[in-house]
């Protein structure tokens, strides 16, 4: 299995469009904003492999051809683009790109794609951004507010079949989420069904009940901060606002949560530096639906948690000095 992250290296399945090209243009061609000196560098240094294997500057790619990527980190990735709404910058990182899959770091407050009143979302960015490409669909969702892993399509075969293994129940998503309170258990399922509807206000809420559709979250303990826990939580089913809704309904709202949270505690949280949901898509597990290889994409938490994070740690310790 690879391991797919920010800290790790990526891999490319080299296709027909560039077959018999040399290695350096490829490079230059897909590493836009690193300078030529440092791409040579990385083929001197035996940092890129073709088929687990150092090749020269000169090597010309096959059909198939499995490329290593170290990680890098360019002057300008793909996904910044500016959106149609003025001063609204999609600015995920490419996790992991091949012929077949686009997988972004979505940054929490950016909707997936437009519609009730949003203009644009990571979608019509995307698509604008690379606008050589002839296809280009999402092949999940995540809330606006949620940051973290969101994996598209650039082919519709590609998009067919993570559709499937997604009804089969076979890709294994990771969240961590920042509860309120103590949480006591090692690992907990949370099996309630969930029932979507509209508000008044036209907004999409959802709620526990028994005539809802199954869903099921499996909340495990990562560590428990002062008056915080920080919850691993994978789920089973893909319901509208599953984790959040399941944690509220079992006592442990989601720091941040404008939904289904504590609001009064949400108030205090953005006086201590918390301005958004405490959500974040931190890993995904597939099959490729091209090479049949497992994959395991990650994603840190985002610096904004991170820093809430040690800001608590920090006060805790203050007052146990």
């Amino acid at each position: 299995m690879n391991t797919l992250s920010k800290d790790s290296a990526n891999w490319r399945e080299v296709d027909e469009s560039s077959q018999d090209q040399r290695i350096d243009n490829y490079l230059q061609k897909i590493l836009k904003g690193v300078p030529k000196s440092h791409i040579y560098r990385i083929l001197r240094s035996g940092e890129v492999r073709v088929n687990s294997r150092r090749v020269q500057a000169s090597y010309r790619l096959q059909d198939g051809d499995k490329v290593r990527l170290p990680p890098i980190r360019t002057g300008a990735t793909p996904g910044q683009v500016r959106s149609g709404s003025p001063g609204t910058v999609f600015s995920g990182q490419v996790l992991f790109e091949d012929e077949d899959l686009l997988v972004v770091d979505k940054p929490s407050g950016v909707a997936v794609h437009g519609g009730s009143g949003i203009s644009s979302g990571v979608i019509e960015q995307l698509r604008a951004a690379r606008s050589g490409l002839r296809f280009l669909e999402l092949v999940h969702r995540l809330d606006r507010a949620t940051s973290g892993i969101l994996i598209l399509a650039k082919k519709r075969a590609a998009l067919t079949g993570l559709h499937a293994q997604l009804r089969e129940g076979s890709v294994r998503k990771h969240y961590l989420a920042l509860v309120l309170g103590e949480w006591k258990d090692a690992k907990r399922n949370v099996k309630a069904a969930l029932h979507k509807y509209v508000n008044a206000s036209g907004e999409r809420r959802v709620i526990v009940d028994a005539e809802g559709q199954q869903a099921h979250t499996v909340l495990r303990l990562v560590r428990n901060l002062p008056g915080y826990s920080l919850l691993d939580a994978e789920l089973k089913t893909g319901r509208t606002h599953q984790i959040r809704v399941h944690l509220a309904h079992v006592g442990y709202p989601i720091a941040g949560d404008d939904k289904y949270g504590d609001f009064d505690a949400n108030k205090r949280l953005a006086k201590q530096g918390l301005k958004r949901m405490f959500l974040h898509a931190a890993s995904l597990e597939f099959i490729h639906p091209r090479s049949s290889q497992a994959m395991r994409v990650e994603s840190p938490l985002a610096p904004e948690l991170e820093r809430f994070m040690q800001s608590v740690s920090s006060s805790a310790g203050m007052k146990d000095g």
